[in-house]
C-alpha cells in the first residue's frame, strides 16, 4: 500500500475528516472534501463540515484552502474564523443545493473571506 502522509505531503482520504480549529483553538468543524482545480491541479477549497449531530443536518461551508494551515500540535487544520464569523459565511445544505459551476457563487466564498478573487 502506498504511503498517504509524509512529512510535506498527505493523502486525501487523509485530509477528510481532519478536525478544523478556529481563531480560538475550539474545534469548529471537520474538512467533508477538497476540491481540486483541474488545470492547474491545485486545491481550490475545503468544504467543512459543521452543525449538526453525528453527521445529520450539518451544513457545508466551501472555504479557500489557502486559508487553512496545518497545525502539527492540533493535529488538524487551524482558520482565523470563529464560529460566529462561520454563521453568516456562504454555506450548503446538501450537494444539490450548491453549484461549483456558478462563479458568482465561488467569487462569493472568496469575497468573504478576502480572498482574491483569479477569474
Amino acid at each position: 500500500m502506498a504511503e498517504r502522509e509524509t512529512a510535506a505531503l498527505i493523502g486525501s482520504d487523509k485530509v477528510e475528516g481532519t478536525a478544523v480549529y478556529g481563531a480560538d483553538d475550539e474545534k469548529i468543524g471537520a474538512i467533508e472534501r477538497v476540491m481540486i482545480d483541474k488545470k492547474s491541479g491545485s486545491v481550490s477549497y475545503a468544504v467543512l463540515s459543521f452543525g449538526g449531530f453525528l453527521g445529520i443536518g450539518d451544513d457545508h461551508y466551501p472555504i479557500p484552502w489557502q486559508s487553512l494551515k496545518y497545525d502539527t500540535n492540533l493535529g488538524g487544520y487551524r482558520t482565523g474564523l470563529t464560529v460566529e464569523k462561520l454563521k453568516d459565511a456562504p454555506k450548503y445544505r446538501n450537494d444539490n443545493s450548491w453549484d461549483w459551476a456558478d462563479s458568482a457563487r465561488t467569487r462569493s466564498v472568496n469575497d468573504y473571506y478576502g480572498i482574491a478573487w483569479p477569474g
